[in-house]
């Protein structure tokens, strides 16, 4: 087992390109996250043939606005800064080591979706509802990359299943305390029941579902799961002395639930009146 000289594991070489194992479960979460989409695009009778030819620039968004939100809002506890990161534009780009986050892989995949939808003049929702259980799917798999690196990990614990820590890796006020949360486990199993939830969701609603019904649901499970597991957290994200990931989420969270509810409801209401106007009035 080799590490690099920041305590990252080494899975391979290839020439002089050193192959991290962070890498590699990352890109296996996102080839099973586009078989899986592409698994869904072909239930719903869509051309499976968008979504590869899309997969290369939803990725590359998902990296960049990952690493974007990154150095946007870098954990209080490792010592960066946005500051950090003007001063030092190389370490910006350096994403070998981590330094992803989730919320700005969703919104860069998200709008680069929007983007290849428009440009191939494709529904943005309907890609989207077929895309989202991948995309948890990804985030199931691709947290094992953090237990690889023994990163997200909670907070101390004596629990059967917590996970030791390496002192190397320990934050250093806990360099004493040897055993923690499995931060990064509690959100794999949660992203993979979400996968599970999202895939009957849309089979078993199917015919009540409205365009993009699915992605305002993971819109709301996510977030909820991801503002609880927060609490746990010691390598908290702080804008302006606020939790700023857990604030995002809890704001999702609320706006997304009201928004499902509106378009259920009055939205759907509305349109009923309207149709129902129509149909008189034709019958005059």
């Amino acid at each position: 087992m080799s590490f690099d000289e920041t305590g990252v594991q080494i899975a391979f070489w290839i020439i002089n390109f050193r192959i991290h194992y962070y890498g590699v479960i990352l890109m296996t979460g996102v080839i099973a996250a586009a078989f899986l989409a592409d698994s869904e695009a072909k239930r719903r009778k869509k051309d499976p043939e968008f979504l590869w030819d899309s997969l290369i620039w939803i990725v590359l968004g998902g990296v960049v606005g990952a690493r974007i939100w990154h150095i946007l809002t870098p954990s209080v506890s490792t010592g960066t800064s946005f500051a950090y990161y003007l001063s030092n534009p190389m370490a910006a780009i350096n994403i070998t080591n981590g330094g992803l986050g989730i919320p700005g892989a969703v919104i860069g995949g998200g709008l680069a979706l929007y983007w290849v939808a428009q440009a191939k003049r494709q529904n943005f929702l309907h890609w989207a509802d077929i895309v989202i259980p991948g995309v948890a799917l990804g985030q199931a798999i691709g947290r094992w990359g953090n237990f690889v690196n023994q990163e997200l990990y909670g907070k101390p614990s004596d629990l059967p299943w917590s996970i030791f820590i390496d002192p190397a890796y320990r934050l250093n006020e806990y360099l004493d305390v040897a055993r923690y949360h499995p931060l990064f486990l509690y959100e794999s199993l949660i992203n993979l029941a979400n996968v599970l939830f999202l895939l009957w969701l849309a089979r078993k609603f199917a015919d009540r579902l409205k365009p993009g019904d699915v992605l305002l649901v993971y819109l709301i499970t996510y977030p909820l799961a991801r503002f609880g597991l927060e609490f746990l957290r010691l390598d908290i994200s702080e804008v302006g002395g606020i939790n700023i990931n857990q604030t995002l989420m809890g704001a999702v969270a609320i706006i997304s639930s009201a928004y499902l509810y509106y378009r259920h409801n009055y939205q759907t209401s509305k349109l009923d009146t309207m149709r129902a106007r129509r149909k008189a009035g034709k019958g005059m």
